[in-house]
């Protein structure tokens, strides 16, 4: 069972969401404010008034149009399936609504030990991460553990406490990865540890960030044209209306399509093999 874990646990694919085989459980369980992300206000527990009787956004193609771009930025990592097929056999919150609270409350602790996960998984198709793979897959396993403990129990988990854990991880990953990147001379004045920085709305253009330690980093409205962001760490970075014409993150890591699509790009911009340009940077 383990080894076969370990085997599966390669799959990146397997911690992105599924939306045909969950019950709309974004659609309902998470709140929502008016804003440029969101054209009206919405409650937890209260169902999206796009979510249809099968589940299914009625205007997932329309999305960004009607005001409703926070939607397509949005990633569960699998949480929604593994909740909706696993954790509940298939039971649906419309069919049984005495679980529609918790499995409401569920979702969020579950989408975050699947994008620790998914970051883990991302450690192992990483060649420079190999002096830790053997304790990067030990983090595999028991984070898949804690996703199968009873419903209770995962209600009363500390996330934080597991995160921290797996967090030292990626971290050590980080280094190992950006560890032989050769920092370039000419714009020089961008560190290569800008973490954590507010970058809202830096004039970026032609920086080079490549090896560059860029977790957290405010990047909102940055203009990142024909930057140099390979081998970044891009990890928790926020990337919303940031202009990545051009720029190259070839080899990026613990970055996610989600942020991709939160940015604004072109048909020049390089990104991971992983990931898809999306189709608003095309229109």
């Amino acid at each position: 069972m383990t080894q076969q874990l370990l085997i599966n646990s390669n799959n990146q694919n397997q911690y992105l969401a599924d939306c045909q085989q969950c019950f709309g459980l974004c659609c309902v369980a998470l709140p929502y404010a008016k804003s440029a992300d969101f054209a009206f206000d919405k409650d937890s527990g209260s169902p999206c008034k796009n979510l249809q009787a099968d589940y299914r956004c009625g205007i997932h193609q329309k999305l960004r149009s009607s005001g409703l771009r926070g939607c397509t930025v949005y990633e569960c990592f699998g949480a929604g399936q593994k909740v909706s097929q696993m954790t509940y056999n298939g039971k649906s919150w419309r069919d049984n609504p005495e679980l529609a609270k918790e499995m409401f409350d569920l979702l969020p602790i579950m989408q975050q030990l699947h994008e620790m996960l998914y970051y883990l998984t991302e450690s192992l198709s990483l060649q420079d991460a190999k002096p830790i793979y053997a304790e990067v897959q030990k983090a595999i396993v028991e984070t898949e553990r804690l996703t199968n403990l009873n419903t209770l129990t995962l209600l009363e988990l500390h996330v934080p406490t597991h995160r921290a854990f797996v967090n030292d991880l990626l971290l050590q990953t980080s280094e190992l990865v950006r560890a032989k990147v050769k920092i370039g001379t000419h714009n020089s004045k961008h560190s290569k540890n800008i973490r954590g920085r507010d970058c809202i709305g830096a004039k970026l253009k032609g920086a080079n960030l490549k090896g560059s330690n860029l977790r957290g980093v405010l990047f909102i409205a940055a203009d990142l044209r024909q930057a140099d962001m390979r081998k970044a760490d891009l990890i928790g970075a926020d990337l919303r209306d940031a202009d990545l014409s051009g720029a190259n993150l070839i080899g990026s890591i613990f970055l996610t399509q989600a942020q991709v699509n939160s940015a604004n790009g072109n048909s020049e911009t390089q990104l991971p093999s992983a990931l898809t340009i999306p189709d608003h940077w095309l229109d």
